[in-house]
This record gives C-alpha cells, structure tokens and sequence, in this order.
C-alpha cells in the first residue's frame, strides 16, 4: 500500500508545482497587460483572468489538497519522524504559506487589484523553485547530507536564481 500512496504522492506533487510555477507566470502576464492601450488591455486580462480561474481552482487548488492527503497518509504508514522528515515538513508548511500569499494575489487579481510589479512577481515566481530544491534533496539524500553545506547550497542556490532574474531585467530593457 505504501507505494501507491507514494506514487499518489508524487503525482499531486508535480502537478502542483506545475500550477505553482504556471501561475505566477499568468500573473505576471495579466500584471503586465496594465500597460496595454485599453481596448488591448480588456481582452488580455479577460483571457488571462479565465486562465488563471481555471489554473488555479481547477489542477492547483485541488492538487495542493490532494498532496497533503497523501503525503499525510505516507506519514501516517511510515510511523517515524527521521530529522530529515521533520525538516521536509517544515519546509513543506513555509511551500503552503506560499501557496496561500498566491491566493492572495490570485483574489487581489480577480477583483482588478495588481498590487505587485511584474519585476516582484518575477522575484516571487522563484520562491516555489527554492521549496522544490530544499524538499528534493531532502528526500533525495536524507541523512548524507550535512546542515552547514546545505544552507550553503541553498544560498548559492538563491543568489544565483536572483542574478538570473538581474541579468533577464537588464536583457529585457534593452
């Protein structure tokens, strides 16, 4: 049984982070759509409002949930917290607050707020990237990997995805 579960798992996971990565991206679109002449405008956010709706209640929304069904019926068949599974929940708790500050923004969005820039959304579109990396190689390497080198890692990880976002700023203004 435990390996179905597992496999359920991982299916919801990935379709998660799908919506979780595909989301911001609509966001940042429909963000963008802002500073279109009106007539443009309106039928952009028309389209990308649907898109999102759709994204978000209808794989996201539902995956999240199904995720955390399944992850909590693997812990449940796996009756021990290891210190590597602890921290995995912990960062799998800050990947829902995150979660949730998208929800935030998708209703501030559908009632025609847009409260962040592209620039911002672009910035917050990588935190889903860094939750996937942490959890990965958590699962992934378990109890071979070292505290210390692992926080460094992830700095590096995140001082390399904000240059990225640097550099793509400055090739797109030009």
């Amino acid at each position: 049984m435990y390996f179905y579960v597992k496999a359920l798992h991982i299916i919801f996971i990935v379709t998660w982070f799908s919506g979780l990565f595909y989301i911001v991206r609509l966001y940042i679109y429909n963000a963008e759509a802002n500073d279109k002449p009106a007539a443009e405008r309106d039928v952009l956010q028309a389209q990308f409002n649907i898109m999102i709706r759709r994204l978000w209640l209808g794989i996201t929304w539902p995956s999240a949930i199904a995720t955390l069904i399944f992850g909590s019926w693997m812990l449940y068949l796996y009756q021990s917290l290891p210190t590597w599974l602890m921290i995995k929940i912990g960062f799998v708790l800050g990947l829902y607050l995150y979660h949730f500050s998208l929800h935030h923004i998708y209703r501030q969005q559908m009632a025609g707020k847009f409260t962040y820039t592209s620039q911002q959304l672009r910035i917050w579109n990588e935190v889903a990237t860094i939750f996937l990396l942490a959890i990965v190689m958590l699962v992934v390497v378990k109890q071979e990997m070292s505290l210390v080198w692992a926080l460094v890692g992830l700095a590096c990880f995140i001082l390399v995805l904000l240059g990225g976002i640097r550099i793509y700023k400055i090739v797109r203004g030009k």
